[in-house]
């Protein structure tokens, strides 16, 4: 499958097939090819929550305006936005600089002013620190849904949930934005799929 394939084939799918399961090592694959995403300096302010258990499906259900797909669909992926992924001593932030000296890139002297570029740039007001972390974590899900296609899996993006309501539930701690959920698994047999919606043709995007 090429790239225009996938994207063609990408859907926010409705009805999952709730008796087929999705393959944890399948599962895997996926994440891990998601995770070569782009992200400011290589941060990737991301992490994931996978519910498979009926019983915190249901849960979260009660917290999504019911929507069945949360409970029918074999997977659902709780995407993190990371508010502190910018910050010396969180633990991306500590991976991506020794990697960064191992690569020969910076040198240990060069951790105060990495530091203090990151916290310049993400970390002078909540905001940015907000604005950072939604907008890194949404282009791993982005390569998280992409992913699942090529691997022959369906998704839905959701953002309609009780954002508070599912930090409590699931002791979610106060640094992580929750941007989406992300339902995955296979289409329902028999349900079908609609043609592509419509989408902005190229002079209706570019301002002039």
């Amino acid at each position: 499958m090429n790239f225009k394939d996938i994207l063609i084939k990408r859907r926010a799918i409705n009805f999952f097939d709730p008796d087929r399961d999705v393959e944890e090592s399948l599962l895997k694959t996926v994440i891990e090819n998601a995770a070569n995403a782009p992200s400011s300096y290589n941060l990737q302010p991301w992490k994931l929550m996978v519910l498979r258990d009926h019983g915190r499906k249901t849960s979260l259900q009660a917290l999504a305006f019911n929507q069945p797909k949360v409970t029918e669909a074999p997977v659902i992926l709780i995407v993190l936005a990371d508010r502190d992924g910018w910050k010396a001593g969180n633990s991306s932030f500590e991976s991506v600089f020794k990697d960064n000296v191992d690569s020969g890139k910076m040198q240990q002297e060069h951790k105060d002013s990495f530091s203090g570029t990151t916290q310049t740039l993400y970390g002078q007001t909540s905001e940015s620190s907000q604005a950072f972390a939604n907008k890194n974590a949404g282009l791993f899900a982005m390569s998280l849904m992409y992913s699942a296609t090529e691997q022959g899996l369906e998704t839905h993006p959701m953002d309609g949930f009780d954002h508070d309501g599912v930090k409590k539930e699931f002791n979610i701690p106060d640094n992580y934005w929750i941007p989406m959920l992300i339902a995955v698994g296979y289409l329902k047999p028999g349900v079908k799929v609609h043609p592509k919606a419509w989408r902005q043709s190229y002079e209706e995007m570019i301002l002039k």
